[in-house]
């Protein structure tokens, strides 16, 4: 991939691709730069074969604390509607490009994660917190719509319309306990364990059938919009597909020769 200018990336030898936000001082908080920056990268990853799992993180102790208010906020008031438009259609097409990737994100969220950077963690396909990781959708808070990013469309399906719509409401911040306690949060752990744990899950999916984890993130996506009967043709035509990949049958040779699969 294109090296970043604007956050840290380090690919391992295992395909685990680490996204680290990197403005520690201003809580991560993002800036014009970065967003493009992070829109082009998760569009690049549909082309970037040897990555198998993709890990967002933050430095210091926040996740992101969403757009930052000199940088961004401040700016926007020199924008007519084109412009306006041109910026959040571009924060939208960050969200899109994090649902598209075939890869599975994890948002490993180390501490404060508020508006945009509840939203990314919001279109991450896990999220594993510390402690620490309390969570806002808080733009109403600041005269905005809390239809922000996706939100309005993904939140209540994470965590059921009822408690969607108090979040995007209120703005209020909720702990990371409750956040796990709705299902907005995969687990949460102590803060020192934050690391370890968010390796352990990134590690097992890299070893698992990329192929079929991929064809199992699209087929997530598309059944948001389809009826039952729509759902179950799509799933029988995904999985004959997947059935002609060779990790079906490394699957099965594994099994009759009792060893662990290797998926390639």
């Amino acid at each position: 991939m294109k090296a970043p200018s604007h956050f840290l990336l380090d690919i391992d030898s295992q395909g685990i691709a680490t996204f680290t936000l990197n403005r520690p001082e201003r809580l991560n908080a993002l800036t014009f730069e970065v967003y493009r920056e992070l829109t082009d990268a998760f569009a690049e990853l549909r082309d970037e074969k040897n990555i198998r799992v993709v890990v967002i993180t933050g430095s210091g102790r926040a996740f992101c604390s969403g757009g930052d208010v000199h940088d961004i906020i401040g700016e926007l008031f020199n924008r007519d509607m084109e412009g306006l438009l041109e910026f959040t259609r571009m924060t939208c097409e960050l969200v899109h490009n994090i649902r598209s990737a075939p890869q599975p994100v994890i948002a490993s969220l180390n501490g404060t994660t508020a508006g945009a950077g509840a939203c990314i963690a919001l279109a991450s396909d896990i999220r594993i917190a510390s402690e620490e990781a309390k969570i806002a959708f808080l733009f109403v808070n600041v005269g905005l719509s809390g239809a922000d990013m996706g939100a309005a469309f993904l939140l209540p399906r994470v965590i059921g319309l009822s408690k969607a719509t108090e979040l995007l409401y209120t703005g209020d911040f909720i702990s990371a306990v409750e956040a796990e306690r709705a299902g907005l949060y995969n687990r949460v752990v102590p803060v020192d364990e934050l690391t370890n744990a968010t390796r352990e899950f990134a590690e097992r999916l890299a070893r698992g059938p990329a192929f079929a984890l991929a064809k199992t993130k699209e087929m997530l996506n598309r059944e948001m919009f389809s009826s039952f009967d729509s759902a179950l043709k799509a799933e029988a035509l995904a999985q004959a597909i997947c059935m002609q990949h060779p990790d079906y049958r490394e699957a099965y040779e594994a099994f009759v020769a009792k060893r662990k699969a290797k998926f390639e």
